[in-house]
């Protein structure tokens, strides 16, 4: 992580580390499984790569672009750049570009590579809705998401499960599944399809579980720099509690950008959503940040 005044967090590094080296792992597994099958991966591989790179160097313009937000002036929106100056003199880190998205679902996202290429950018909803206390506390959420590198991270993680996609595309579309093994065993193309679903599972379940790790260490690292972690729980339940009141259709438009959301469009209940959910439940987030507002209190 690069120096700022976040709380280093060995739990998340330690986290992100053992989910690329598992995730590495499972792609030489992948590759040296197509390979033995005598599938040409070139281009695949190529596909994949440049994929990658398009996410990793674009990323903010991407999701900018797909939220219909705006790069805003302090002119434009002198209270949200009041607010990120303050963080950013508070955390001693550069200030990233800020950004309106027009949408009336209340959330927050920060996206770029790394701080000097970031953004942080609040829907027309949240500033709507949140106090000044609450928004701080959502924007150092984001912020420290661009201090920990948490994009650039899960992009790369998110290199395998492209791969395989692909992989099962390519099975599917080149007619490789009507193709038999000389022993005249599975279709070729039959084994690449479960083989890439498999991969693509073990991937996207990898990538969810520290997506849920690092939200909590982020709503950790952004209530210890603000040292108000009960303004933090009160943006939770308050955009939370909003979400109900939106239009299906509106939060199922937003589902998709989840991952980058202070708060998912729309979370499953049920114990097998949860397993795949990009946020830890609401309850543990609240319980967290009690645990920290008692310590606080304890002047630990």
């Amino acid at each position: 992580m690069a120096h700022t005044r976040f709380a280093p967090d060995r739990g998340l590094t330690t986290r992100m580390i053992l989910t690329m080296f598992l995730l590495g792992l499972l792609y030489v597994v992948f590759v040296g499984a197509l390979i033995a099958l005598g599938v040409q991966t070139v281009l695949v591989l190529l596909i994949a790569g440049g994929t990658l790179l398009v996410q990793y160097f674009m990323s903010d313009r991407i999701a900018l672009f797909a939220m219909h937000g705006r790069v805003v002036s302090p002119e434009q929106a002198p209270e949200l750049h009041g607010v990120i100056d303050r963080l950013c003199a508070m955390a001693d880190m550069p200030k990233p570009r800020v950004a309106i998205a027009d949408s009336d679902v209340p959330n927050a996202f920060a996206t770029g590579r790394n701080q000097k290429n970031s953004v942080v950018c609040a829907t027309t909803g949240l500033l709507r809705r949140l106090e000044s206390a609450e928004l701080e506390g959502v924007l150092a959420h984001e912020m420290s998401h661009v201090a920990h590198r948490d994009v650039a991270v899960m992009t790369i993680a998110s290199f395998l499960g492209i791969v395989a996609g692909l992989m099962t595309r390519f099975a599917l579309y080149t007619g490789l599944g009507r193709n038999r093994d000389d022993r005249g065993g599975l279709p070729i193309g039959l084994i690449v399809v479960l083989v890439s679903a498999l991969v693509y599972a073990v991937s996207f379940l990898l990538t969810r579980a520290l997506s849920r790790y690092r939200e909590l260490a982020a709503d950790r690292a952004g209530a210890m720099l603000t040292q108000r972690p009960s303004a933090l729980a009160s943006a939770l339940v308050k955009v939370s509690g909003e979400m109900s009141r939106i239009p299906t259709r509106d939060l199922r438009e937003a589902e998709p950008f989840n991952a980058f959301f202070f708060a998912p469009a729309l979370a499953g209940r049920s114990g097998l959503t949860t397993l795949f959910a990009t946020h830890p439940p609401l309850n543990r987030r609240l319980e967290q940040l009690s645990r920290i507002s008692a310590q606080l209190g304890q002047g630990a």
